[in-house]
């Protein structure tokens, strides 16, 4: 009985959110990092869809021959980017990456605003409403896991570079006060 009020007591204590109040993610000091570049998105789902290949995904074709090149865009995600050309330039990892840019334009303005890359990237997968939609959080993990692997990799990659920097030479000390000097 006195362990039951003991924990009443310690719920009624503990700090719950007000309701319509988000509760505040648990937050490391050391995971606190800078926003998302649309660079960095770009890169992270061409790499999703298309695996990097060194060919720069020109060659990539999914969903049986529906889907092609880096962003593996289908035919109809291309016609409502309304970017002239033909489906087939999707292949080109330029002209691809201005079909996405302007796909997103037309279907998610505010989030290409805001570079929310969670909606961008889940509109990219799953059409103009696939921020709504829980079948494109597999693929917007995904890239969220792209995403922190690429910047870890540049951080550790600039630390080495950083380290690997020569060190400047040590100023000389300046002649003490009343001893001969190699200029007078």
């Amino acid at each position: 009985m006195f362990t039951a009020v003991l924990a009443l007591i310690a719920l009624a204590l503990a700090e719950v959110p007000v309701q319509g109040d988000p509760a505040r993610p648990a937050v490391r000091p050391g995971e606190v990092s800078k926003p998302w570049a649309l660079d960095e998105l770009l890169d992270a789902i061409r790499k999703v869809e298309s695996g990097g290949l060194k060919d720069g995904g020109r060659k990539a074709v999914g969903d049986g021959g529906k889907a092609i090149g880096p962003y593996q865009i289908h035919r109809p995600y291309w016609e409502d980017s309304k970017i002239p050309g033909k489906h087939d330039d999707c292949r080109e990892p330029e002209y691809a990456r201005r079909v996405v840019l302007a796909y997103w334009k037309r279907y998610a303005p505010k989030s290409l605003e805001a570079v929310d890359v969670q909606s961008l990237a889940r509109v990219h997968n799953g059409g103009p409403d696939g921020a709504k939609q829980d079948c494109t959080l597999a693929f917007w993990r995904k890239v969220e896991r792209e995403l922190k692997a690429a910047r870890e990799k540049r951080e550790q990659d600039a630390a080495k570079k950083e380290k690997e920097k020569p060190k400047p030479a040590p100023v000389p000390a300046p002649p003490k006060a009343g001893g001969k000097s190699e200029f007078c």
